[in-house]
């Protein structure tokens, strides 16, 4: 099976956690025409991660990185869920029972799907998992 497919570049932004550092980035991204997906923020020590989907990873690395940010890419999944009770219970007990670890995880809820995103720590496995358990797992191509 080819997993490959199925994980898609997230970018990860290691910054100062001072104000403007968002809009900077936001602004960016406006002005290449990058759209932002979905994002999470998390801080620790006067330091923030921003993690993105984006439409466009590599201009948006190459664009970041010119304005000083530390850039990254993370490899993640995202995996539809229903957008009802016991949805998140479902994914993220298939991952405990094969003993794969959920390291962060965000989502978003459209008008039609909701979608977690995922890290795990055994991606391959996890895309494999989640496919034999008839889970629709997003193809990284279809991320725009």
């Amino acid at each position: 099976m080819n997993c490959e497919k199925y994980i898609i570049r997230q970018i990860s932004l290691f910054s100062e956690n001072k104000p403007g550092r968002l809009a900077s980035m936001a602004k960016a991204c406006q002005e290449e025409g990058i759209n932002i997906l979905a994002f999470s923020i998390a801080e620790a020590d006067g330091f923030g991660v921003i993690r993105a989907l984006v439409d466009k990873p590599d201009l948006a690395h190459k664009k970041l990185t010119e304005l000083g940010f530390n850039v990254a890419f993370t490899h993640v999944i995202g995996v539809e869920m229903k957008d009802e009770p016991g949805g998140l219970f479902e994914i993220a007990s298939k991952l405990a029972d094969a003993k794969i670890n959920i390291e962060y995880s965000y989502a978003y809820s459209g008008k039609d799907r909701a979608v977690l995103i995922l890290r795990v720590d055994q991606v391959e496995e996890a895309v494999r998992l989640l496919l034999d358990n008839h889970f629709n797992i997003i193809a990284s191509s279809t991320i725009h």
